[in-house]
């Protein structure tokens, strides 16, 4: 005779596949492969495709590609979106049907000072702001000193073939700008 835990009406804990991500949707299962895969997955890095086709390839894989994302700011306000990632740039490892926006790295800054950064998911970095698709940071750079270690932050799994863009904004100091370079993980579902 099965015995139901009360506490756990629809048996998402002890009764339903444990197939990963193929399971049932936020099943204990689902979400402790979902978890061990970020953990235990590959990690790609990126910087501006060598030749770009706008909205469709704007990243290569770093060594493959024309150096660092540059990034400016407006005159103390958000600069523009920056598209980073186009539609064909994922997935880059086979099929995988999803990605997350894992890790960046700072090779420069023009100016010393406290910088605010978004990335953003979607069409445009507009409509992934007005969507709530976005990750931000602040990070405190020096003029040509980088960031020794890579800087991680959180992003949702994204669907493969989404756009990305960034943007930063200087609040102490005048126009500056950013070097960067990114990296994702990819995901079987």
């Amino acid at each position: 005779m099965k015995i139901m835990n009360q506490e756990d009406p629809a048996g998402k804990i002890d009764d339903l596949a444990t197939n990963g991500l193929a399971g049932v949707n936020n099943s204990l299962a689902y979400r402790v492969h979902e978890i061990e895969r970020h953990l235990h997955s590959y990690e790609t890095w990126f910087e501006t495709a060598a030749i770009q086709d706008p909205g469709l390839h704007e990243a290569d894989r770093l060594g493959d590609g024309g150096g660092a994302f540059q990034v400016t700011s407006g005159n103390t306000v958000w600069g523009e979106w920056l598209q980073i990632l186009g539609t064909t740039d994922t997935p880059h490892l086979g099929s995988s049907p999803k990605f997350d926006f894992n890790t960046f790295f700072i090779e420069d800054v023009q100016k010393a000072g406290t910088f605010f950064i978004q990335f953003g998911f979607g069409a445009t970095g507009a409509a992934a702001l007005e969507a709530g698709n976005i990750t931000e940071t602040a990070y405190v750079g020096t003029i040509g000193a980088g960031n020794p270690l890579p800087i991680h932050i959180q992003s949702r799994r994204i669907t493969a073939g989404t756009k990305a863009w960034v943007r930063i904004k200087t609040p102490l100091v005048n126009v500056s700008t950013m070097d960067i370079y990114f990296g994702l993980h990819e995901y079987e579902g």
